[in-house]
Protein backbone atom coordinates (compact mmCIF):
# COMPACT_ATOMS: atom_id res chain seq x y z
CA UNK A 1 0.00 0.00 0.00
CA UNK A 2 1.47 3.31 -0.93
CA UNK A 3 0.85 6.00 1.78
CA UNK A 4 2.32 9.42 1.84
CA UNK A 5 1.22 12.10 4.70
CA UNK A 6 1.79 16.24 5.00
CA UNK A 7 1.03 18.39 7.70
CA UNK A 8 0.11 21.94 7.15
CA UNK A 9 -0.04 25.00 9.55
CA UNK A 10 -3.10 27.70 8.13
CA UNK A 11 -3.58 30.72 8.73
CA UNK A 12 -7.34 30.50 9.32
CA UNK A 13 -9.54 31.55 11.56
CA UNK A 14 -12.96 30.78 10.00
CA UNK A 15 -13.31 26.87 10.23
CA UNK A 16 -15.99 26.89 7.24
CA UNK A 17 -14.16 28.91 5.01
CA UNK A 18 -11.48 26.37 5.31
CA UNK A 19 -13.40 23.23 4.90
CA UNK A 20 -14.25 25.25 2.06
CA UNK A 21 -10.81 26.32 0.74
CA UNK A 22 -10.03 22.06 1.27
CA UNK A 23 -12.63 20.94 -0.68
CA UNK A 24 -12.12 23.04 -3.88
CA UNK A 25 -8.22 22.21 -3.42
CA UNK A 26 -9.65 18.71 -3.42
CA UNK A 27 -11.81 19.18 -6.80
CA UNK A 28 -9.09 21.05 -8.77
CA UNK A 29 -6.94 17.43 -8.21
CA UNK A 30 -10.26 16.33 -9.96
CA UNK A 31 -10.56 14.38 -6.72
CA UNK A 32 -14.43 13.31 -5.73
CA UNK A 33 -15.59 14.61 -1.90
CA UNK A 34 -17.30 11.13 -0.67
CA UNK A 35 -17.50 11.84 2.93
CA UNK A 36 -17.47 15.63 4.57
CA UNK A 37 -17.89 16.13 8.50
CA UNK A 38 -16.40 18.66 10.70
CA UNK A 39 -13.36 17.90 11.20
CA UNK A 40 -12.76 14.98 8.42
CA UNK A 41 -13.05 14.80 4.98
CA UNK A 42 -12.51 12.33 2.42
CA UNK A 43 -12.36 12.48 -1.35
CA UNK A 44 -11.29 9.37 -4.07
CA UNK A 45 -10.48 9.51 -7.79
CA UNK A 46 -13.24 9.00 -10.52
CA UNK A 47 -12.94 5.64 -11.39
CA UNK A 48 -12.09 4.83 -14.88
CA UNK A 49 -8.47 6.26 -15.83
CA UNK A 50 -6.62 3.77 -13.63
CA UNK A 51 -7.16 0.29 -12.38
CA UNK A 52 -8.99 -0.11 -9.09
CA UNK A 53 -5.65 -0.98 -7.05
CA UNK A 54 -4.31 2.67 -8.30
CA UNK A 55 -7.53 4.97 -7.23
CA UNK A 56 -6.14 7.23 -4.28
CA UNK A 57 -8.04 8.27 -1.57
CA UNK A 58 -7.01 11.33 0.36
CA UNK A 59 -7.92 11.78 3.96
CA UNK A 60 -7.96 15.34 5.50
CA UNK A 61 -7.73 15.67 9.05
CA UNK A 62 -8.63 19.43 10.77
CA UNK A 63 -6.98 19.98 13.92
CA UNK A 64 -9.41 21.72 16.38
CA UNK A 65 -7.88 20.56 19.24
CA UNK A 66 -4.76 22.13 19.23
CA UNK A 67 -5.80 25.63 16.26
CA UNK A 68 -5.45 28.69 17.74
CA UNK A 69 -7.10 32.06 16.33
CA UNK A 70 -4.41 32.44 13.94
CA UNK A 71 -3.35 28.69 12.83
CA UNK A 72 -4.67 25.65 12.57
CA UNK A 73 -2.90 22.20 11.59
CA UNK A 74 -4.60 20.30 8.66
CA UNK A 75 -3.33 16.70 8.22
CA UNK A 76 -3.29 15.19 4.82
CA UNK A 77 -2.82 11.07 3.88
CA UNK A 78 -2.56 10.15 0.07
CA UNK A 79 -3.13 6.32 -0.10
CA UNK A 80 -3.62 3.62 -2.30
CA UNK A 81 -3.65 -0.60 -2.94
CA UNK A 82 -0.83 0.12 -5.01
CA UNK A 83 2.59 -1.67 -3.75
CA UNK A 84 5.49 1.55 -4.06
CA UNK A 85 7.54 -0.09 -6.09
CA UNK A 86 9.14 2.60 -8.26
CA UNK A 87 9.45 6.38 -6.84
CA UNK A 88 6.84 8.01 -9.40
CA UNK A 89 3.77 5.58 -8.59
CA UNK A 90 0.54 7.13 -9.72
CA UNK A 91 -0.10 7.71 -5.64
CA UNK A 92 3.02 9.86 -5.36
CA UNK A 93 1.89 12.08 -8.62
CA UNK A 94 -1.68 12.56 -6.50
CA UNK A 95 0.02 13.35 -3.62
CA UNK A 96 2.68 16.08 -5.63
CA UNK A 97 -0.55 17.65 -7.57
CA UNK A 98 -2.29 17.92 -4.19
CA UNK A 99 0.94 19.86 -2.93
CA UNK A 100 1.35 21.77 -5.49
CA UNK A 101 -2.09 23.16 -5.59
CA UNK A 102 -1.73 24.13 -2.00
CA UNK A 103 1.40 25.61 -2.03
CA UNK A 104 -0.12 28.49 -4.89
CA UNK A 105 -2.34 28.90 -1.74
CA UNK A 106 -0.82 31.84 0.34
CA UNK A 107 -2.70 30.52 3.71
CA UNK A 108 -0.96 27.17 3.63
CA UNK A 109 2.44 26.86 5.30
CA UNK A 110 4.24 23.31 5.21
CA UNK A 111 4.52 21.94 8.31
CA UNK A 112 6.21 18.53 7.72
CA UNK A 113 5.69 15.81 4.64
CA UNK A 114 6.61 11.96 5.00
CA UNK A 115 6.17 8.95 2.80
CA UNK A 116 5.71 5.34 3.12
Amino acid sequence: MARYTCCFAVNSGNNLYLRQSIKEILLNCSLDIIYDQNEYIMAREIPGNVSLAKLVSVEVLIDGTTATEAKTRVSLVVKNEELPLQVANHCYQVFERVNSTIALNQNWQSVESLAS
